[in-house]
């Protein structure tokens, strides 16, 4: 009955079953656990009429420009340019850290910092901390040391559960310091969100006649999936020959018989308040305080600024173990983890037109932008 099953209803599957449905003309099967469509995208209004994002923040931004296009097929853009706070010990300074943040933290001596970055690097550039960090002048030192402490240590100890010494001082040392006053977190030439929501766009995009959605049905409720098999693939019962898209948890999949691919995983605590606004800003990272990591305000995303009343969550990392209601969202990469992903990757490779796609199941992390790129080639060349 069907040219290919796709298993997840995120920006990963939705955009593949559009593809094959419309381009390739095949009947696509499109199965997801969960009881809505959208994967991690998905948004909804909760019971006071505020647009919420129901797993945590997502801001469309790219400089893909066919990418941009595809999605400006299903949907029309609020036009939201970012803006992130650090709220360091209590004050709010712009994120990632730039020249305006320089003036908030050194005050009278910034315009001599701000001279001296500039006359290193140049108007306008991106320099990693630990150029700064290697550079000879003992301010600009006293600059990255700043940045490291305040604006990406303590954050990345609870966003992945680390001690300062597991630290991967590689990654510490790319965190950029923007030699410029734009306040934006991304600068790519598209960004925005979509006018009437995500789960809208993933609507139109599995609104296809050749495409068949069945929602809260686990792909093994219906898939048997065996790599040493004669039949590697049987749906319900009867072989399938057909493409086989996959975007979920590529460990879960093998009932983790290798053992189980880490991840660190988010608690959401929604709050609803009767007044107008909570913070200053969409999002605001608590980078040194607290237990959460940031708090999100989705007026400011969603452009309900008019709304007498608010909806804000506050996001708390937390490891992955596999447990009721927990979700996993970000691989955790390592040359170990990886390796180890390699062994479920290789039983994939014995199943005929078995296709791995997305963060989850090439444990690996995309942007949104990234994975609609990913899913429109895939497709092509499928």
């Amino acid at each position: 009955m069907y040219d290919s099953i796709v298993i997840g209803s995120g920006f990963a599957g939705a955009v593949m079953a559009r593809q094959l449905a419309e381009e390739k003309g095949q009947k696509v099967l499109v199965l997801d656990a969960r009881e809505h469509i959208g994967g991690n995208c998905y948004d909804r209004l909760d019971e006071h009429g505020i647009l919420i994002h129901q797993y945590g923040p997502h801001i469309f931004h790219t400089n893909i420009e066919r990418v941009y296009e595809y999605l400006s097929r299903f949907t029309e853009w609020y036009e939201y340019r970012h803006e992130v706070v650090g709220n360091i010990y209590g004050k709010e300074l712009p994120i990632p850290f730039n020249l305006n943040t320089l003036e908030e933290v050194y005050g009278d001596r910034a315009p001599h910092l701000e001279k001296l970055l500039i006359d290193n690097f140049g108007q306008g550039a991106r320099v990693p901390i630990l150029e700064l960090m290697n550079h000879e002048d003992k301010e600009l030192q006293e600059i990255a040391q700043y940045v490291y402490e305040n604006v990406f240590l303590k954050y990345t100890m609870k966003q992945w559960g680390k001690s300062p010494k597991e630290i991967d001082p590689a990654v510490s040392g790319r965190v950029p310091v923007l030699l410029s006053r734009d306040n934006r977190y991304f600068q790519d030439r598209f960004q925005g969100l979509p006018l009437h929501g995500y789960t809208p766009i993933f609507e139109k995009l599995l609104d296809h006649k050749g495409i068949e959605l069945r929602l809260g049905c686990d792909a093994k409720s219906v898939l048997t999936i065996d790599p040493e098999a004669a039949e590697p693939v049987l749906l319900q019962g009867g072989p399938f020959h057909g493409n086989i898209i996959f975007t979920g948890a590529l460990d879960e999949l093998f009932d983790c018989r290798f053992g189980r691919l880490p991840y660190r995983s988010l608690r959401f605590d929604f709050e609803h308040l009767n007044r107008k606004f909570y913070q200053s800003h969409g999002v605001v990272n608590y980078t040194v305080t607290e237990d959460f990591t940031r708090i999100t305000e989705f007026k400011y995303l969603t452009g309900q600024l008019d709304a007498p009343d608010t909806t804000i969550v506050r996001e708390y990392p937390m490891p992955y173990s596999g447990g009721e209601g927990e979700i996993p969202y970000y691989a955790i990469n390592n040359s170990e983890n990886d390796g180890l992903f390699e062994k479920y990757r290789k039983l994939v490779e014995k199943i005929p037109h078995f296709t791995l796609l997305g963060r989850l199941a090439e444990y690996k992390y995309y942007n949104i932008d990234a994975i609609v790129d990913r899913a429109l080639t895939v497709a092509e060349q499928m």
